[in-house]
């Protein structure tokens, strides 16, 4: 039998006997348009895992269904996929879409071809992307009435061919459960090819055409994803190092300071999985590798699971207090990712917490004892750069002319209440800074405890530009983090800490 486009290329000769290239275009322009494109979903069309997102969807708003997880996954892959969607199914106008694909099934439609999204993701979320983008003549996903089996891999090809017929249709997938579909199809592409795909389909004979690029783990954005510059934070477990001058300590309190920055990298990525939808409303945040499709869920995951393996390695080297410190620093963390961050007060109060944990932490790690008074002079000082924290969201509300955050208990209205605790912490942590001063331990300790008091003016300094900055809209990012940014911060940082060392030297 001949194939069609041959019939239609004899025809064209018997009729005119002038046949030409330009004619033979027009014939194979027709039988390209009478070719469906069949598009796959999770990591072809979206830079993303629908079902891994609707699990982290799902843990953020009901932690305890965690436990039903294992019940569900003796369903098998399709019903897991049904239990998942029935309670969360992802709004499809903030998914991560892949330009390069929506430009080829733009292409696809104006040559007239018809376009179909087939994916192995369940139905209800299937339908919900082709509903939202329009662009769709077929639509197919797990678990219909008609078809109850996993569409992936051979189930998705068998499926595709009796629809279409084999070599009947072309195809647009990302991974190597894509290949019995790639060899079905006229035409296989690939997007974004991790280079063992591409290697199996080489050696399977299947001639992919390529778009997007990929090296395989996205190494530049899990380092982004760790966010390294907010290590800074970790500084604080020197301290007690520092208000003690024993310099033996400096290695423990290294290790300390690694342990926690490690942990607080794994709570970092745990925390953008399960705030997804809202850092893909805001305006900055929507850049973060998870919710712009640089990095996918599962990635995160398993990158988080190896940085708490690597943190509580290492907290084995040190003394068996610090370790339960840092389980507790992890379990509070957690807590505050899971529900206190939506809880108002007890988000800036928990922060506040979190920060003066870091400061005995390195005091466990070390063996120093801390001065209640230091202690107590930490916890007014984070609560009122917490409070700043907030004030810069609520400032950028403003300047968007928004008056609430999403995912966040916050309101604009509450501007004028978390200035005024910022203000009134800063001034108290000031107060008992100097009443530090006059510690009787504190002055057998310093030769010269009355320098010491020459912090407390460039404190109030420093404290007062935080709060005008956030109010002139300059506070963008975690306070601790512009201190280090800005310069005007960090000299008085380095001003602050000559004057406390001149205390000790005398």
């Amino acid at each position: 039998m001949r194939h069609p486009e041959a019939q239609a290329v004899q025809g064209l000769q018997n009729a005119g006997g002038n046949f030409s290239f330009a004619a033979m275009d027009t014939v194979q322009q027709q039988h390209e348009s009478s070719v469906p494109l069949v598009v796959d979903l999770d990591g072809t069309l979206v830079r993303t895992d629908t079902l891994h997102e609707g699990l982290a969807s799902l843990v953020a708003q009901h932690p305890l269904l965690l436990f039903k997880l294992p019940s569900w996954l003796m369903r098998g892959r399709s019903g897991f996929k049904q239990e998942v969607a029935e309670r969360s199914l992802l709004d499809p106008s903030l998914l991560p879409y892949d330009p390069d694909v929506l430009h080829l099934i733009a292409q696809a439609r104006e040559r007239g071809r018809s376009v179909a999204l087939v994916s192995a993701a369940d139905h209800r979320q299937v339908e919900a992307v082709a509903n939202h983008l329009q662009l769709f003549d077929l639509v197919v996903g797990t678990g219909t009435a008609a078809n109850d089996a996993n569409l992936r891999g051979a189930a998705k090809a068998d499926l595709l061919v009796q629809h279409f017929g084999h070599r009947g249709f072309d195809y647009i997938g990302d991974s190597a459960t894509d290949l019995p579909v790639w060899t079905a199809a006229r035409e296989a592409v690939g997007v974004r090819l991790a280079p063992a795909t591409r290697r199996l389909a080489h050696a399977q004979g299947i001639p992919l055409v390529e778009i997007g690029q990929r090296t395989g783990w996205p190494l530049r954005a899990m380092i982004r994803a760790c966010r390294p510059h907010q290590w800074a934070k970790n500084l604080l477990i020197f301290l007690p190092v520092l208000t003690a001058f024993n310099l033996a300590a400096l290695p423990a309190a290294a290790l300390a300071f690694l342990c926690f920055s490690f942990a607080a990298s794994a709570v970092y990525i745990v925390n953008d999985l399960l705030d997804l939808p809202n850092d893909r409303r805001h305006p900055r945040k929507r850049f973060r590798p998870f919710a712009s499709g640089e990095a996918t869920a599962a990635q995160g995951a398993v990158a988080s699971a190896a940085l708490l393996l690597l943190a509580f390695s290492l907290a084995l080297l040190l003394p068996g207090p610090f370790l339960g410190m840092l389980l507790t620093y992890l379990v509070i963390t957690t807590v505050y990712s899971l529900s206190l961050k939506r809880k108002m007060m007890a988000d800036v109060i928990t922060l506040a917490v979190l920060y003066t944990l870091r400061i005995v932490a390195g005091s466990l790690a070390t063996g120093i004892v801390l001065s209640p008074w230091l202690l107590v002079f930490s916890m007014f000082l984070f609560f009122s750069l917490a409070t700043i924290k907030r004030q810069a969201e609520l400032e950028d509300l403003t300047n968007r002319g928004k008056t609430e955050t999403a995912g966040r208990n916050l309101l604009v209205s509450d501007l004028p209440i978390y200035r005024a605790m910022s203000i009134s912490s800063a001034q108290a942590a000031v107060l008992v800074f100097a009443l530090y001063t006059q510690d009787t331990s504190v002055q057998l300790q310093f030769s010269k405890p009355i320098i010491l008091l020459l912090i407390c003016p460039i404190l109030m300094l420093w404290l007062g530009r935080m709060q005008l900055m956030t109010t002139r809209g300059f506070m963008t990012d975690d306070p601790l983090v512009f201190t280090m940014r800005d310069r005007v911060s960090a000299t008085c940082g380095v001003v602050m800490l000559s004057f406390f060392l001149m205390a000790a030297a005398g």
